[in-house]
């Protein structure tokens, strides 16, 4: 009897009681969700790159008190209610902005992307925020 015979004959399970898309909309389907978010190592390795600057601007959209506790090194703070097109007069309309907050629990990121896209610019969110910066092992830098 194969594998594929043996799983077969099995009852399912919950995770494959709904049966995966097929490959094509799967593919679809991620690369599509990497055009909204990106993660704490790659971020990380961008702003580790010295032999380039960024080529995003990194805002942590926590109130300053938690900014100035720790924050990604890099990161500018700006509280997500508080962004508005004069607080970003500096930057040119095709910045690309990474947004990130407290973490998974937390809608900050969400919050700051959504006011970002109203105001027409390119956005993506740091999917784990501090908390998946802290898992991946990396530093916070304190102000």
């Amino acid at each position: 009897m194969t594998i594929q015979t043996q799983l077969s004959s099995q009852p399912s399970s919950l995770v494959s009681d709904i049966p995966a898309a097929a490959s094509a909309d799967a593919l679809t389907h991620f690369s599509a969700s990497l055009a909204f978010e990106t993660d704490c190592w790659d971020v990380h390795a961008a702003l580790a790159d010295r032999s380039r600057q960024p080529d995003f601007v990194l805002l942590d959209v926590r109130s300053p008190a938690l900014y100035a506790q720790g924050h990604v090194p890099g990161a500018i703070n700006l509280p997500h209610g508080k962004i508005v097109a004069s607080k970003l007069e500096a930057y040119a309309l095709d910045t690309l902005f990474v947004t990130y907050c407290a973490g998974p629990h937390c809608n900050g990121a969400t919050r700051g992307a959504i006011r970002l896209a109203r105001l027409g610019r390119p956005v993506k969110l740091m999917i784990g925020g501090i908390t998946g910066w802290l898992d991946e092992g990396f530093d916070l830098e304190r102000s």
